[in-house]
């Protein structure tokens, strides 16, 4: 089956950057998006970035768009969360998903998650 697990998270002061990877194993073949989530406590779980992984622009939500950027390596069979101008609105935790269909940001178009990574920005 497939799987996927989050790291990179932990503590970094407001305007750093940090990198949070996904490492996916399993029938990777069968993978159309990745795409990274995230949730802060008492909160509904958001969506952040998504990118197909065959190619095409890639989806950010308005909150992080132009700070964040979601890359993939297909030869580390890994994808990439670049968070840069990092806020303390940005502490969550970080999910990686992936969907087998051409998905966007909702969460039932994603058929696998990570268990999450903690991200905490604060001075």
């Amino acid at each position: 089956q497939v799987q996927l697990v989050e790291s990179g998270g932990g503590w970094v002061q407001p305007g750093e950057s940090q990198r949070l990877s996904c490492a996916v194993s399993g029938p990777t073949v069968r993978m159309t998006t990745m795409a990274w989530f995230r949730q802060a406590p008492g909160t509904k779980r958001e969506f952040v970035a998504a990118v197909i992984w065959g190619g095409g622009s890639p989806r950010y939500a308005d909150s992080v768009k132009g700070r964040f950027l979601i890359t993939r390596d297909y030869a580390q069979n890994t994808v990439t969360l670049q968070m840069n101008k990092l806020k303390s609105e940005d502490t969550a935790v970080y999910y990686c998903a992936a969907s087998s269909q051409y998905a966007g940001d909702l969460e039932r178009q994603y058929d696998y998650w990570g268990q999450g990574t903690q991200v905490t920005v604060s001075s």
